[in-house]
């Protein structure tokens, strides 16, 4: 039997968080490692100890093997976890920490070896006599012999990476004028991003869905199933709801599918948490996908209608213990749905964001849990994944699920970086969704992201409050019947002018029209600030009282109200864009990043969509283009440089104003 007393942690965020309390509840020491850019992450000050591994960039700290081993030789650790990502499915580093004398929580290298080629692993599951796709490997074949193998399938069809997974190297294909492109950038995606290019072809499932089985295998012999979750919900082949349990499955076919991946984990020698993923179609089929060798993101919902904490059995079984339960004694009890919180903006192509987060409060209440990685007032870089927190909601039936998550992600307050809340709370309020019946292409060719509705008068007049009252401190403006000169605010590209004066209990806001001021005759609305603690405001406007919650970032605020994040600037009475229409002119950063490319130089006539320059922020590249023809007149940025969002990048003159 396995013993150990200090556990290290290798990974970051919330996963880290969520090893480390269960290792604490169980008595046991842990260890977290951070990169320069996280030491003052949530999951370094929960731990016992922690160890700089290195600087921001992964490379260089959460993916080098020898300064994880270091960091446990260092401090003791006689055990490692290795979470989910990073290094959690590579085999080779699950060997080398055994050969340091480890015990590693997670299953034996072979059996990570054995799962970690998509193709072998179709190759085990099938002599498993667990279902596959019908479908052929690409290696040393030429593109002759890939169309014929394409002909012989049949249209559509799926190209996939055979190492790694996440979506990357996976490209959809309905017409064969599509194969090659299809099958050259799906190489390059693999070879960049697993070091391996191989290829498989297979058969495509239309409007299927995505369904998991989790399974648990101790060191005694004995491997059960724990039910199945719905991961269907997703984006470019991205998970964002999963749910437990499947809304298409019944007994008898969770039975089948807990079965088969059983058959699977026992056949490759399992141990500890694993999940078999299998496609279903539309008539009940099932086939096999691929098995992740570690714990899922998206555990939370199993341990919510199971009752049992995996992290705590995956301790366990690393130290020899046996299952504590038979297949027989595992009941399902109600229905749990995660909503994975990213930093992106929907509205702008899903863009990642980044920045100091100002505000964070997570919601509470009956059913409710929030697994998270960040705090108030730490910096969400573009080094790492853009998941923020998970929002998991457990109820006696799904529809009561479902309702607790909306209820849980509109009260979640987040001021800081752009999120996908919205996005979210879209999908879960879709009568699709809400049906049970989201399938695996739903969101890609169902759901479009609306236009945000503009602010109403109502924010609009708090906002103006809340700027110049913070503008005005101590000034002593807000004396009884005085009329401030006429501000000006903007939200994205709207401005509005305000009033603001002081009469019996409350403050009277008039509120011009577009860019107008307002008149002398116009209607103020009554706004009354009643409390305030931190960033929570209480406030009526009119009748109405509400809660609301709010920060600065610069002179800009952000108010959190209904739900919904709005971001308010104080607009000079000079600004340029009001007077000439030149909205063109200016450049701004569409999110955090740096400066990878300059394209251009001052001086320069560009066209209508040319690139100006190249931002990266979480490994991925986007392209600054020109909103309208003109000369670049400046330049405000260069090459290396870290920029934020909205800020100045260059200015153009654009053609209508040229030689004006």
């Amino acid at each position: 039997m396995a013993r150990f007393s200090k556990i290290l942690v290798a990974n970051r965020g919330e996963i880290a968080a969520r090893i480390i309390r269960s290792a604490r509840a169980l008595g046991y020491r842990t260890v977290a490692v951070h990169s320069a850019a996280d030491a003052g992450a949530p999951h370094v000050a929960l731990a016992d100890e922690a160890v700089e591994i290195g600087p921001a960039p992964v490379g260089e700290s959460y993916l080098s093997v020898p300064r994880l081993l270091e960091a446990a030789a260092l401090t003791g650790a006689d055990a490692l976890h290795p979470g989910y990502g990073f290094l959690a499915e590579n085999a080779e580093f699950a060997a080398a920490c055994i050969a340091a004398g480890l015990t590693f929580i997670g299953p034996p290298p072979a059996a990570i070896q054995a799962m970690g080629n998509k193709r072998e692993a179709k190759e085990r599951a099938a002599a498993a006599g667990v279902p596959c796709l019908p479908g052929l490997e690409c290696r040393g074949l030429d593109q002759a012999g890939i169309l014929a193998v394409a002909r012989g399938l049949g249209l559509p069809l799926m190209v996939k990476a055979a190492a790694g997974g996440g979506g990357r190297g996976l490209r959809f294909v309905e017409r064969e004028a599509d194969l090659a492109p299809a099958l050259a950038l799906a190489a390059a995606e693999a070879q960049s991003a697993f070091g391996d290019g191989e290829l498989i072809l297979e058969r495509a499932v239309l409007s299927g869905r995505h369904v998991e089985v989790q399974v648990f295998a101790d060191t005694h012999g004995n491997c059960l199933h724990l039910g199945e979750r719905d991961c269907s919900v997703q984006r470019r082949h991205q998970k964002i709801i999963e749910e437990a349990p499947s809304p298409a499955v019944d007994p008898a076919l969770r039975a089948a599918m807990g079965q088969a991946a059983v058959r699977l984990a026992h056949a490759v020698g399992y141990v500890g948490a694993g999940t078999v993923e299998f496609l279903l179609d539309a008539e009940g089929a099932f086939w096999f996908l691929e098995m992740n060798t570690r714990l899922q993101v998206e555990h939370p919902v199993t341990e919510c209608v199971t009752g049992l904490d995996l992290v705590a059995l995956q301790i366990e079984v690393a130290a020899g213990a046996r299952l504590p339960l038979a297949q027989d004694e595992v009941a399902l009890r109600g229905h749990a749905i995660e909503a994975r919180l990213y930093a992106e903006d929907p509205r702008q192509g899903f863009l990642p964001q980044t920045g100091p987060v100002l505000v964070f409060d997570p919601p509470a209440g009956p059913g409710l849990r929030v697994d998270a990685g960040i705090l108030a007032g730490q910096e969400v870089t573009a080094f790492y994944d853009p998941m923020l927190a998970k929002v998991i909601a457990h109820g006696r039936d799904r529809e009561e699920a479902r309702r607790r998550l909306v209820r849980a992600l509109e009260e979640l307050a987040l001021l800081g970086p752009t999120t996908n809340r919205d996005f979210l709370l879209g999908i879960l309020r879709d009568p699709v969704f809400a049906g049970g019946q989201a399938t695996t292409d739903w969101v890609d060719h169902r759901l479009a992201m609306p236009p945000a509705p503009p602010p109403d008068d109502a924010a609009w007049a708090l906002a103006a409050v809340l700027l110049e009252g913070r503008e005005g401190a101590g000034q002593g403006w807000w004396s009884a019947g005085r009329m401030r000169r006429p501000l000006r605010l903007r939200h994205g590209e709207t401005l509005r002018h305000a009033r603001i004066a002081r009469t019996e209990g409350h403050l009277a806001v008039s509120l011009g029209e577009g860019a107008a001021p307002p008149g002398d005759d116009a209607l103020g609305l009554a706004v009354a600030l009643l409390a305030r603690e931190g960033d929570r405001l209480r406030f009526r406007i009119g009748p109405v009282q509400a809660t609301a919650r709010h920060a600065f970032d610069g002179e800009a605020l952000l108010l959190d109200l209904g739900g919904r994040v709005l971001r308010f600037e104080p607009a000079p009475l000079s600004d340029a864009r009001l007077q000439d229409g030149a909205a063109g002119g200016e450049v701004l950063a569409p999110m955090s990043g740096r400066v990878v490319a300059v394209k251009v130089t001052a001086g320069e006539q560009v066209e209508k969509g040319a690139a100006l320059l190249v931002l990266e922020a979480m490994k991925m590249h986007l392209a600054v283009t020109a909103a309208a023809a003109g000369k670049v007149v400046e330049l405000r940025v260069a090459e290396g440089e870290q920029v934020r969002p909205r800020q100045l990048l260059a200015r153009l003159e654009v053609a209508e104003t040229v030689g004006a």
